[in-house]
């Protein structure tokens, strides 16, 4: 599978006017960060996923990397575009061999960065190197698409020229905050009067405690420290027990710091910490994307649970609302998780998409599989 991907990053760049795309070694776009800094900033839809200070360092910190090529899009001379993709021999439990994006267990968004205004010739550029360098893939996959949003629409404008089948095989809805409420009046109208009063209460409560605050940083200061805090809280509760806390792998752990280091040096990060006593005992780090925002990763001191210090957490974050640049922030959150559905009241549609790429031969193939998948499993195919 190596092999294959590295005989694809020779293939020529395939030209379209003055855009083409070429598929390259990931390592090569360490020499143009400046660039892509750029095009993260111009991007018609957000994903901090896939800028900079997050992909490389995933990519250098996780295992598996090697099969990772980019596919860079160039427009006038400048990078316009770009997606991580691999080729798998498998399409979760069926020997399917496809093109996927390129996503692991901390990336939340799989949307590619595309300049806004060049969407569409970014997807025919894109799918014209699919069509001449299919290999033995069936198809393309992309996984983690925001349903609805810029990428997505230009991708099935891009599509509709020339006839090819998208498919939307997989949804779910992710709780996001988007409104023009300020926090208390947002509050009110998401929890009831009941349930606001109870958190009064643990609020009242765990100030008896010892002295409680809250810390709002967008700065870089401390942020090694933060940190660590935050990897000891995480595997001080169940995450760590279960293995699966950013600690619990030096990959993930090193990935965590190279990541939040980067972000607060380009001012894309905010650290929202309670404290108790001084010491952290809920912690959120969000991604700041305007006119995005991601909550990426959270913790709470289990020792506190009866005071619900990770919902008290959240009723600070709901200042949020309150930045200009800000219109909307999505949760990352599972579907129907527990919590943060029941405090965000709106939605995020992410799906999985599956396109037709390749000779007619291939596209007929792929509408038979296509069909079957979404006959044996409307919700999507099952991991």
């Amino acid at each position: 599978m190596a092999s294959k991907a590295h005989r694809e990053d020779e293939v020529p760049a395939l030209h379209a006017g003055t855009s083409r795309v070429t598929c390259v070694p990931w390592r090569s776009l360490e020499a143009e960060v400046a660039a892509w800094d750029r095009l993260a900033r111009t991007a018609a839809e957000p994903n901090p996923f896939f800028e900079s200070w997050y992909l490389l360092p995933s990519l250098r910190h996780l295992p598996g990397t090697d099969t990772v090529s980019i596919l860079r899009f160039e427009q006038d001379g400048r990078i316009a575009g770009l997606l991580p993709v691999f080729r798998s021999s498998r399409y979760y439990r069926w020997p399917v061999p496809q093109i996927s994006n390129w996503l692991h267990d901390n990336c939340f968004c799989g949307v590619p960065l595309v300049e806004a205004g060049a969407e569409v010739p970014f997807w025919r550029a894109v799918l014209d190197w699919a069509d001449a360098q299919p290999g033995p893939a069936l198809f393309m996959h992309l996984r983690g698409i925001v349903v609805g949003g810029p990428i997505h629409t230009s991708l099935q404008i891009a599509a509709a020229q020339d006839g090819r089948q998208v498919e939307v095989v997989h949804r779910e809805a992710r709780a996001m905050l988007a409104s023009d409420l300020a926090p208390a009046a947002y509050l009110e109208t998401s929890l009831s009067g009941k349930k606001r009063k109870e958190l009064r209460r643990q609020a009242a409560r765990l100030a008896e405690e010892g002295p409680l605050s809250v810390d709002r940083r967008d700065d870089d200061d401390g942020i090694a420290q933060w940190c660590d805090d935050f990897l000891r809280l995480e595997m001080s509760g169940w995450k760590g027990r279960a293995g699966s806390a950013l600690g619990s792998a030096q990959g993930t752990a090193r990935l965590f710091r190279a990541s939040l280091e980067g972000a607060a040096a380009q001012g894309r990060l905010e650290r929202l910490t309670l404290t108790l006593d001084e010491r952290p005992i809920a912690m959120l780090a969000t991604f700041l994307t305007p006119p995005g925002a991601y909550s990426f990763k959270t913790a709470f001191d289990e020792a506190y649970s009866r005071y619900s210090p990770g919902v008290l957490l959240q009723r600070e974050n709901l200042a949020m609302l309150e930045r200009p640049e800000i219109a909307w922030s999505d949760s990352c959150a599972s579907a129907d998780h527990p919590m943060i559905d029941h405090l965000w009241r709106e939605r995020r549609e992410i799906g999985r998409l599956s396109i037709a790429i390749g000779g007619s031969l291939r596209r007929v193939a792929f509408r038979q599989f296509v069909r079957a998948e979404t006959a044996r499993h409307p919700a999507g195919p099952r991991s």
